[in-house]
């Protein structure tokens, strides 16, 4: 299968071409106001040798991680897939960096942390070793002291930002060559108005007060 992969959960996005689950182009650049994601897209399919009426399948990386670039992917996988008949397939990008943390060789318990703003953590704890890669705390919100309470203990802490809070983290962002082979192997494809972002708050909406009336000048009426 021909996939596409796109990673635009964090200040570094990326696209990479597969087939066959064999990487043939990939691109990253720094995000800014910029940022064109077409542009990216041509560079890979130019590397790849490939049409964009040949890819298959589009892999999305759903976070967490920048709301504005995950939606930015989404709406671009959900526009592209209204004008093509194409699969889609929303991977989560914590799995993308457990699996990058595993290939590099950081075995034990290693803690995925992405920040979450308002002084709280996204934190994800896995086991990992050359043959397995075991979720052994689901994904949650936590606040900055318990991370740190856990980094004190000695456990591994790997995302994009770690070094802000914890000296000895390890540095990584989710990379689309890795998104691209981990939904390679899947096939629980998803319709474009069903990919959400990962996003562990509740929505709330605050309900606008209704219009004031203003008085009328009886005077000026006559």
């Amino acid at each position: 299968m021909k996939i596409l992969a796109i990673e635009f959960s964090t200040d570094q996005r990326s696209v990479a071409a597969l087939v066959d689950g064999r990487v043939c182009g990939t691109a990253m650049e720094t995000a800014t106001r910029a940022t064109h994601a077409f542009a990216l897209i041509d560079q890979v399919l130019a590397e790849a040798k490939l049409e964009r009426e040949e890819i298959e399948c589009l892999a999305i990386g759903l976070g967490p991680g920048s709301y504005t670039g995950i939606r930015a992917a989404l709406a671009l996988a959900q526009g592209w897939q209204l004008a093509r008949p194409i699969k889609l397939i929303g991977v989560s990008s914590v799995e993308c960096l457990a699996t990058e943390a595993q290939e590099k060789g950081w075995f034990g318990k290693v803690n995925i942390a992405i920040d979450a703003q308002r002084n709280e953590i996204y934190l994800a704890g896995f086991n990992l070793s050359i043959t397995d890669r075991l979720e052994v705390e689901p994904l949650r919100l936590v606040t900055l002291d318990q991370a740190q309470s856990q980094y004190n203990a000695g456990e591994i802490m790997v995302g994009p930002e770690v070094n802000r809070w914890f000296k000895s983290g390890r540095a990584l962002v989710p990379n689309a060559a890795v998104l691209g082979r981990l939904a390679s192997s899947r096939t629980d494809f998803t319709p474009g108005e069903q990919l959400e972002p990962i996003y562990l708050r509740e929505t709330t909406f605050v309900k606008a007060p209704p219009p004031r009336v203003l008085p009328t000048d009886k005077a000026d009426a006559h």
